[in-house]
């Protein structure tokens, strides 16, 4: 029998993603299960603005939107562990890529930050984006969807169920995780 000088009570450590977006936080958890094995998390989606547009255009305005996320959740959240900002956004030059960032803070400032692999939308999905059509909104009239941006995505679509937009981002976020598994190259 144990005494109670010898048991450890290992507190979960808290970790608020920037939507409520099924896909967002399932990916989150995969990533951080992924780097960090057995350690006990606790995960909380919350809805926040991105400060950007609903369709973000370019590098520096999707990066934005997942930096603004962390930030408003740093201000309802004051002692999370780790804040996760996701952010999809297009580059629309000739042909239209889609790519997501990952921004991820932990409570003591460090960043970790990363961006997924990309990939080009047909024609179709291309011109009602250009029309001002949000991407999912988008892949739902083209390919006769519904709400298909919580589930599989345009990678989804796209790659016939071999990628979803879960897997799709989980990849980045594991990168985006690099500087707090190697802190002492970081800090």
């Amino acid at each position: 029998m144990q005494n109670e000088e010898n048991l450890q009570v290992t507190k979960s450590k808290e970790i608020i993603i920037g939507s409520k977006n099924p896909v967002k936080i399932n990916a989150t958890r995969n990533a951080f299960e992924t780097v960090y094995g057995a350690e006990k998390f606790i995960y909380k989606g919350h809805n926040v603005s991105s400060g950007v547009p609903d369709q973000p255009m370019g590098d520096q305005e999707t990066l934005l939107g997942a930096q603004n996320r962390v930030k408003e959740l740093k201000k309802i959240y004051k002692s999370a562990d780790y804040y996760v900002g996701i952010e999809g956004g297009l580059l629309d030059e000739k042909e239209m890529e889609v790519f997501a960032w990952m921004y991820v803070e932990s409570a003591d400032g460090l960043v970790g930050k990363a961006r997924t692999a990309t990939f080009f939308l047909p024609p179709a999905v291309q011109g009602l984006v250009r029309q001002g059509y949000e991407l999912g909104h988008a892949d739902d009239i083209v390919f006769n969807k519904d709400n298909s941006k919580q589930k599989g995505g345009s990678v989804g679509i796209l790659t016939h169920g071999v990628l979803n937009r879960q897997t799709y981002y989980e990849q980045a976020l594991v990168l985006a995780l690099i500087p707090f598994v190697n802190k002492n190259l970081f800090t």
